[in-house]
């Protein structure tokens, strides 16, 4: 029998932590917890007997925990989706303790079922999304500190542009971070219990519908439906745009390391790179490369679950089906590419040595658009001047037509990179100060103290 899916390949892309959160096992663990909640739910309001749903509790926990997953995939088969056959588990184990069939699945449809576990899935993998997050963020924000005034190349279009520093492309990457951790926390705490019945009513139990919905929140730590919302597909498109977000960020930022991490740049390195099958020199920037994978394959996974949001009438044929794998897989990518991100953030070597030197390629060339605004101050023909010396790849200290209006140590002092740094110290600063104010924030939100 082959190995539980993702066994070969999630230690690689960071999905180790995140898998038995969104695998068979947590799914039916889900599943269970919702028809457990259903009946204590309905209890609640005197339609199935207290003990009743006591009794299918246990059982729905010993059914999470022991039935076969491959023999409910088969016969999931028939209905086309595994609450069916589910139920007629549940339904069989409490029947020798006298439990009614109406106890188990109270005025419920198989999509209420599916529809609440994907959210108690959801729910539960965010929540360590939002942790590697946090700790990638942490590690940005380090980063960001430590390095507020280390000059490097900024680099637009690939080439060289005009000095930076490495704290404040650290400190937008933190930035990036925490707002892609802050939408999926909104997205998480708006998980919401899904319970209509046949065709979105709650006929089956009236008067006691919505009661019974509020219960099964309640019970669940779910947010509450305002109204069933089975072909009404937001919260879900939310939740696959939300996870693209956040891999989006991380796929940025694991693409700079890599490329600040090549040979020809060195400005970077993580703290255990990894090596190649056939180039014993090879020290790869792994955790990164992964972390772009697995964020790389997010966009398409977005794209079915948003392409799919044409629920028609009160139940989808073939759209609803579309979302649990896909979103199974968002989570898994995401949350994968979230931990390999934090891994490589947290062990980053910086070496701004070898960022001074990648300074110095051009021969201050890097500055010359500073020079020009100098000597333009003295001669129309700035522009040309600096320009026709850059091409030729001579010292603009050199060159008589600059030094006949500036002196060689004021050119020099204009190449200084450190000395053309702008604002990037002081935006340092900002960011890191909205930083702690935002995770002061939600520690403590208005009105929580």
């Amino acid at each position: 029998m082959d190995s539980e899916r993702g066994a070969l390949f999630d230690p690689t892309f960071g999905g180790g932590t995140i898998a038995p959160l969104v695998g068979d096992r947590a799914w039916v663990t889900a599943m269970c917890d919702v028809e457990a909640a259903l009946s204590r739910a309905a209890a609640s309001v005197g339609l199935v007997d207290a003990e009743h749903a006591h009794i299918v509790t246990a059982a729905a926990e010993v059914l999470a925990a022991t039935l076969d997953i491959t023999q409910l995939g088969v016969d999931a088969a028939a209905g086309g989706n595994p609450v069916i056959p589910l139920v007629t588990m549940i339904r069989a184990a409490v029947s020798a303790s006298g439990v009614p069939a109406g106890a188990v699945h109270p005025g419920a449809t198989s999509q209420d079922i599916m529809d609440t576990a994907l959210m108690l899935v959801s729910r539960d993998a965010l929540v360590a999304i939002e942790a590697s997050l946090d700790d990638a963020c942490s590690a940005a924000r380090d980063l960001a500190h430590a390095h507020r005034t280390t000059p490097m190349a900024a680099r637009t279009l690939g080439q060289q542009a005009l000095p930076t520093t490495f704290g404040i492309a650290a400190a937008n990457w933190a930035s990036g971070l925490r707002r892609a951790r802050t939408r999926l926390t909104a997205v998480r705490q708006a998980c919401s219990v899904q319970y209509g019945g046949a065709a979105g009513t709650l006929a089956a139990v009236h008067p006691h519908g919505p009661a019974i919905a509020a219960a099964l929140a309640a019970e669940l730590s779910l947010a509450p439906q305002l109204a069933p919302w089975h072909t009404e597909r937001v919260v879900v498109a939310d939740l696959a745009g939300a996870l693209g977000t956040a891999a989006g960020t991380i796929g940025k930022i694991a693409g700079d390391i890599v490329a600040m991490s090549a040979t020809e740049v060195g400005e970077v390195s993580e703290d255990a790179p990894g090596g190649s099958s056939a180039m014993p020199h090879k020290r790869n920037s792994v955790a990164a490369v992964t972390a772009r994978a697995a964020a790389r394959r997010v966009p398409g996974a977005v794209s079915t679950v948003l392409s799919n949001m044409d629920h028609e009438h009160q139940r989808a044929a073939g759209a609803w089906h579309a979302e649990w794998e896909t979103i199974t897989d968002l989570l898994r990518l995401t949350g994968g590419a979230a931990n390999r991100i934090s891994t490589s953030l947290g062990g980053l070597h910086v070496y701004p040595e070898v960022m001074a030197r990648n300074l110095d390629a051009t021969g201050g060339a890097l500055l010359a658009e500073r020079v020009t605004t100098a000597l333009s101050r003295h001669t129309e023909d700035a522009r040309d001047i600096v320009t026709a010396r850059c091409a030729a790849g001579a010292p603009l200290d050199t060159d008589p037509a600059i030094t006949e209006f500036l002196a060689p140590s004021t050119v020099r002092e204009l190449l200084h990179p450190a000395t053309y740094l702008g604002h990037a110290p002081e935006l340092v600063d900002t960011i890191l100060n909205e930083l702690v104010l935002d995770i002061d924030h939600t520690r403590h939100p208005k009105g929580s103290r």
